[in-house]
């Protein structure tokens, strides 16, 4: 059986594709599994300073969750569909938020549901202008449950959310970053080579410099202003007398020189 998720390194850049193409690159409990074990993989891996997850195909990046398998966890009663499915769905979003290194969802189609969800928690996104979006949910009788109910309205605002999370209605890549879920919208042809040119954009950096962005912004969201300042604080504390801070400081200076 082919891997459900594949993982190419090139240079400093780490490429996760999810591979169920034949089912819309659906979430199985086995693509779950995956990426969340190529994320560890790959959080230690010193080559690596920026993902791309993306979808195999070109019809979808992932038309969410395999109804299939997790309706036989329903049937099985809350106690199951909570352990099997609404757990280990919410643990791999929050794992890709909470990443320390930065992670760019490059959508190359169908972004529905849990495919929806997990580019609400990336950090960054970048559409194709044949990506599709939905929160999908409400048509199953449920609402989200891999975050989509958190994560939504806290990029969106709460009304314009609501209005997606309740009619259930697709929406444009246009629309997506309208609301804050993409950075950018490119050609579809163009995708591979934005999300790229992206990730080398932010490769380039100092790896605890860009971790230390990322945990202060994730952490200080959920935060009052007071909280997220000393969040950031002490994020920059850690840097103080590392060498890349001092490197970076000197070659500054030199250059003001």
């Amino acid at each position: 059986m082919a891997d459900p998720v594949l993982c190419d390194v090139q240079e400093d850049i780490a490429t996760l594709t999810l591979n169920r193409p034949e089912k819309l690159n659906a979430i199985d409990y086995a693509m779950a599994d995956a990426l969340s074990g190529l994320l560890d993989a790959v959080a230690t891996d010193d080559r690596v300073k920026a993902i791309i997850l993306t979808g195999a195909g070109d019809r979808a990046f992932s038309a969410g969750a395999d109804i299939a398998e997790f309706s036989g966890s329903v049937a099985s009663g809350a106690e199951a569909a909570m352990r099997d499915f609404v757990r280990r769905g919410q643990r791999m979003t929050a794992r890709i938020e909470a990443y320390g290194k930065p992670i760019i969802v490059a959508v190359n189609g169908l972004a529905y549901g849990g495919g929806c969800e997990i580019t609400e928690a990336a950090h960054l996104a970048i559409a194709s202008d044949r990506a599709r979006f939905a929160k999908s949910e409400i048509r199953l009788g449920m609402p989200p449950t891999f975050g989509g109910t958190q994560r939504l309205p806290r990029l969106a605002g709460r009304k314009r959310a609501l209005e997606l999370l309740l009619s259930g209605e697709p929406f444009s890549p246009a629309k997506a970053l309208e609301l804050g879920l993409v950075n950018h919208v490119v050609p579809h042809a163009e995708l591979p080579q934005a999300a790229r040119d992206m990730a080398r954009r932010v490769a380039r950096h100092q790896a605890p410099a860009a971790a230390a962005v990322l945990r202060a912004v994730t952490r200080g969201l959920n935060a009052t202003i007071d909280e997220g300042l000393a969040i950031e604080g002490e994020q920059f504390a850690r840097l103080v007398g590392t060498t890349g801070l001092n490197a970076g400081l000197a070659a500054w200076l030199e250059r003001k020189a």
